[in-house]
């Protein structure tokens, strides 16, 4: 018997099936790819049937399921299955899509934080309900054992409850002394501990008072408004992660004239990367061969493609269109021009991040005056009766009656009722101080393009075509890609054109569209290519029997757009639009909207200056934008708007989004803003007004713990009611 056919020994069947186990399992391993991407458009339950439908019936796709939160889709795929191939499939049926890479997003995506404030909150109101239930007996007269009993039955109920429900207070209390301040957390742990402790020494004695119910629905009402807060917002994940997200995971790498498709992790300097038609740039570089046309609007804003031919530099993320290019990389990773602007990103967030809410101003003025007047308190009545026991009690009443939760219900009560109103009119309210910045607002910076404007040219000359032009410049329009070609297309089917029999149709990368018409040749495409003059405004020219007509373009404002600009010059406000667009389109815009302050040819980096500059000089500004190109300025800006059609990065990065196409409810959320922020001033004002009347008796030792809990449930419930005026 030769070793090849000689049997193993092996001590346990198992040991024999592992390895045959774990190579089933490699293998399948390497069958399968997980695709991860953005879909920024869906907006609703039709969406998720129709992205899934659509990606499930692929072939090689074995499952796809849609996150309409993260507006993301999750695809388990054969290997060969490419994420080009999902997105071709999806703007087949009129859903734009972006590959991500999933290695770089983050695990934890499901909203535990929300679903542990909530489980917290209904343990301390079930706990509340009971404890409250059982002082109704000590209020009403029951007296020794019984009064006994009723105090250790509530104490076994609210020990563990206040533990348990009470940790989130601990955690910020724990953290804000560490670092040496105050919040209001503080004061509500001092409270609960003393109110507990109290409450338990009370018992242990045989006394008549016990603050269980009190700090359990302490508990309860804080919590209540920590979950409110929360539900405010939708939560945020980084910019940052999500501009890394963005970047191609894989590429095409050539090596000795063989293409090898490699992660772009592993390509270096110097590498040749072959970008196909509709493909992404996955590193910095120059072109060394193939023409084409290059989308820059991603990160530069401008709507008109640019020709690309050797010796071009290009950029990480921009969108090759027409023609396979081969690019030598001259930076690579954390170098790419991509990832610099992930790195703004995170350093303007860092930024927005040291304001100060109108919450954390009160618990710096409300923190120390508390305790200095529990102190106080604590201090007369041991020298005036030098009994510990009562000293302690009526400080402990103090604590309890100045009412925490009236203070931290006082901002949450006002941005939820705030929230909903905006809602109603289209707007998501997502980081919790937004609010209040909004209302700051003094200068208003626009983007253009997709933001002012629809971001996709219309054909505007259409009636200036005789019918056999159309048809022939739809023929040539059908056989490409472009933008612009696909803008003639839709506009020449609306008018009932039907294409013209052409022979010989084929996209010259870079140039145009030509065929062949009873045996001529007609062309399609860039000016210099059909022997015409270049215009100044968006055109294609047709090239046809010997003459050449010019198709011009140009983008479309969005819904709202004068309306809400007009609104906001009239309100006072500094209105200013930049735009990586040409000099010529910008100025357009601005004449047209009656905007005097524009830029025009702004680099990302720029944008995030200028609201920078203007942020140093006092102003406190909105921006307002949707692409890879303003996400550092909205990140940078005092607040941000971004529509919902935009990228993933940019609606991260912003604080409020757009729900609609309508642009109109701006300039109403500013007004809004302003009557939150008024409305939580008065709900701070109700609440002082009401510890002025509350602390005497208080000090006085007139607080007992049915006066403290009734005290505390009245001042939530008008601060609750004040704030509902906004809706």
């Amino acid at each position: 018997m030769t070793a090849a056919m000689r049997p193993n020994a092996s001590a346990c069947p198992a040991c024999d099936a592992a390895p045959a186990a774990e190579a089933l399992a490699e293998q399948a391993a390497q069958k399968d790819a997980r695709l991860a991407l953005s879909l920024p458009t869906i907006h609703c339950a039709a969406c998720i049937s129709a992205v899934e439908r659509e990606l499930s019936a692929q072939p090689g796709v074995k499952s796809a399921r849609v996150n309409l939160t993260l507006k993301r889709a999750t695809v388990e795929a054969e290997q060969d299955v490419t994420a080009e191939d999902l997105v071709g499939a999806l703007e087949a049926i009129g859903y734009e899509a972006h590959e991500l890479d999933a290695g770089t997003l983050s695990s934890t995506q499901n909203d535990r934080a929300g679903r542990d404030l909530l489980m917290r909150l209904a343990v301390a109101g079930f706990a509340s309900m009971n404890v409250m239930l059982l002082s109704v007996s000590v209020w009403s007269g029951a007296e020794a054992a019984t009064r006994d009993m009723f105090h250790w039955i509530s104490a076994a109920i609210a020990l563990p409850t206040i533990v348990f429900s009470g940790k989130p207070f601990y955690v910020n209390a724990w953290s804000a002394l560490k670092n040496k301040r105050l919040n209001m957390d503080v004061p509500i742990v001092l409270a609960i501990v003393l109110a507990v402790a109290t409450s338990l020494w009370e018992t242990m004695l045989s006394g008549e008072h016990a603050y269980f119910d009190a700090a359990l629905t302490l508990v309860f009402f804080l919590l209540a408004g920590r979950y409110l807060d929360y539900r405010t917002r939708a939560v945020a994940r980084s910019a940052a992660e999500e501009l890394a997200a963005l970047e191609v995971p894989r590429a095409t790498r050539i090596v000795d004239g063989e293409e090898d498709t490699v992660q772009v992790r592993d390509l270096a300097l110097g590498d040749l990367v072959l970008v196909r038609p509709g493909g992404r740039m996955p590193v910095d570089g120059e072109i060394v061969e193939g023409q084409s046309e290059l989308d820059r609007s991603l990160l530069t804003g401008e709507t008109v493609p640019v020709y690309a031919e050797p010796g071009l530099g290009v950029s990480a993320g921009e969108v090759n269109l027409t023609g396979p290019l081969v690019i030598r990389a001259t930076a690579v990773g954390e170098e790419t021009s991509l990832h610099r602007m992930a790195d703004l990103v995170a350093i303007a967030e860092s930024g927005r991040s040291r304001y100060t809410s109108l919450a954390d101003s009160a618990a710096k003025l409300y923190a120390p005056g508390v305790h200095i007047l529990s102190a106080l308190a604590f201090l007369g009545w041991y020298l005036y009766t030098f009994d510990l026991r009562t000293a302690l009690n009526i400080a402990a009443a103090v604590l309890i009656i100045t009412c925490p939760c009236a203070l931290g219900l006082a901002v949450p009560a006002v941005t939820t009722a705030a929230s909903g109103r905006l809602f109603r009119k289209g707007m998501l309210i997502k980081h919790s101080t937004a609010l209040e910045r909004l209302a700051q607002v003094d200068t208003v910076v626009f983007d253009k393009t997709g933001t002012l404007t629809a971001g996709t040219p219309q054909l505007t000359n259409l009636d200036d075509f005789s019918r056999e032009d159309l048809a022939v410049g739809l023929a040539l329009a059908m056989g490409s890609s472009h933008p612009l070609s696909m803008a003639l297309s839709d506009a020449a089917r609306e008018a009932g054109i039907r294409p013209a029999k052409l022979s010989d149709i084929e996209e010259v990368p870079g140039f145009g569209t030509q065929g062949k018409l009873n045996g001529k040749l007609v062309r399609l495409g860039r000016a210099g290519w059909v022997g015409a003059q270049a215009l100044a405004q968006t055109s294609a020219f047709l090239s046809f029997e010997g003459r050449s007509q010019a198709f011009t373009f140009s983008d479309t404002l969005r819904d709202g757009a004068e309306e809400s600009v007009q609104a906001l010059i009239e309100d006072g406000k500094d209105v200013m639009l930049i735009s990586g667009d040409s000099a010529g389109a910008v100025e357009t815009l601005a004449n047209r909207l009656n905007i005097t302050k524009w830029v025009a040819e702004a680099l990302p980096e720029d944008k995030a200056a200028k609201v920078q500059e203007l942020s140093e000089q006092g102003r406190h500004v909105l921006m307002v934008g949707d692409g890879l190109n303003d996400t550092a300025a909205l990140a940078a800006a005092h607040v941000s708007i971004s529509p919902a059609s935009a990228l993933d990065a940019a609606r991260v990065a912003s604080d409020i989004v757009l729900l609609g196409s309508d642009l109109s409810p701006i300039a109403d959320a500013l007004a809004t803003a302003r009557a939150a922020t008024k409305r939580i001033k008065e709900n701070f004002r109700i609440a002082t007004v009401y510890n002025i009347i509350a602390v005497p008796l208080a000090v006085a030792g007139l607080a007992t713990p049915l006066i403290a809990a009734l005290a505390m449930s009245s001042s939530s419930i008008t601060v609750s009611l004040n704030a509902l005026r906004l809706r």
